[in-house]
């Protein structure tokens, strides 16, 4: 059956707050998507009658295999779409997942495959993130940009899908080239200041803690 663009938007949003091990509550998923803890679980209570969300467990919202296949496949769509937009239309990180998320339910099976040939079959979406649960078990996990102590250097692996959705934050990685596969040095970190100093492509960058958490490094 065809999944409503409203729905889409939710089963992404779980799949993102799920990725990282922790329980989801309705009142968090509201607060992500930008509605009330009402409508959250209003939708909440529509995916489970459709089968793609587990009903109520203690464990907070889980998206059944089926909803989880659901949520991978609009993933691809989203990420292949962010390719399209970004190194054939020119458009930048943040633009491009406001229009890849406009355009990812309005995408053919046909069309889709078509896309995926034209970008040379990517495994990730343009931030390093695996396309596909296939990908995902290939691919390094990597560790967390914060937990490097000055002077380490690390190669950037991928902005994690919570940090793609901080539409500052990629604008200021993409600004400074802080992309997957390039070089870094840390040059200082510091608890107190909250802060992460590196040196990238185009020199200095200064992180606070939590956003260099959620990069991952090699």
């Amino acid at each position: 059956a065809d999944i409503s663009a409203a729905a889409q938007e939710y089963l992404l949003a779980l799949r993102v707050m799920g990725s990282e091990g922790r329980a989801t509550t309705s009142a968090q998923l509201g607060r992500h998507v930008g509605v009330s803890t009402q409508a959250a679980s209003e939708m909440c209570r529509r995916l489970a009658s459709d089968g793609l969300l587990e009903p109520s467990t203690n464990r907070g919202l889980v998206l059944t295999t089926a909803g989880r296949a659901a949520a991978d496949q609009i993933f691809r769509r989203h990420a292949l779409l962010e390719w399209l937009l970004t190194s054939v239309v020119g458009l930048t990180w943040a633009e491009s997942d406001i229009e890849a998320a406009r355009l990812q339910g309005h995408l053919s099976p046909r069309v889709e495959a078509k896309l995926d040939e034209l970008l040379g079959h990517p495994e990730t979406c343009p931030h390093g993130n695996p396309i596909d649960a296939e990908t995902a078990r290939r691919r390094p996990a990597g560790v967390p940009l914060s937990d490097l102590e000055s002077g380490s250097k690390a190669t950037v692996l991928r902005i994690t899908e919570e940090a793609e959705e901080d539409a500052g934050l990629l604008s200021y990685l993409e600004a400074r080239a802080l992309t997957p596969g390039v070089h870094i040095t840390i040059l200082a970190r510091s608890e107190s200041l909250d802060s992460l100093t590196l040196d990238g492509p185009r020199g200095r960058a200064t992180l606070g803690l939590r956003p260099a958490g959620l990069i991952r490094v090699l």
